[in-house]
């Protein structure tokens, strides 16, 4: 299998931190990302925000939010990026806790 290049940095799985987790899934829009993610990989740009007056800034840090805490992969494919949700690392780390979060209302 090729080797995954990112030119944005990603905690290794051994780095994930509960706190950091349950901060980046504790915010309501970057919860609704996460949901979106839940059936697999999007491109970036069709990744939407409920309200579609926030900044492409603002749109921008949930994301790195989300990723400095390791709850998404955010990889370069072509002139876009791919988000994904990092089920297997955060599963075996917090075993139960994704699937709690994105079924909770």
């Amino acid at each position: 299998m090729a080797e995954i290049h990112s030119d944005l940095p990603h905690p290794a799985k051994d780095e994930l931190r509960l706190e950091s987790v349950l901060f980046a899934l504790s915010d309501p829009a970057r919860l609704d990302i996460v949901r979106q993610l839940a059936d697999g990989p999007l491109e970036m740009a069709r990744c939407h925000l409920m309200d579609p007056g926030i900044p492409k800034s603002t749109k921008s840090h949930l994301m790195k939010v989300l990723r400095e805490a390791g709850v998404i992969r955010n990889l370069p494919q072509g002139r876009g990026r791919i988000l994904s949700i990092r089920r297997e690392d955060l599963d075996e780390r917090f075993p139960g806790l994704l699937d709690a979060v994105l079924t909770a209302t």
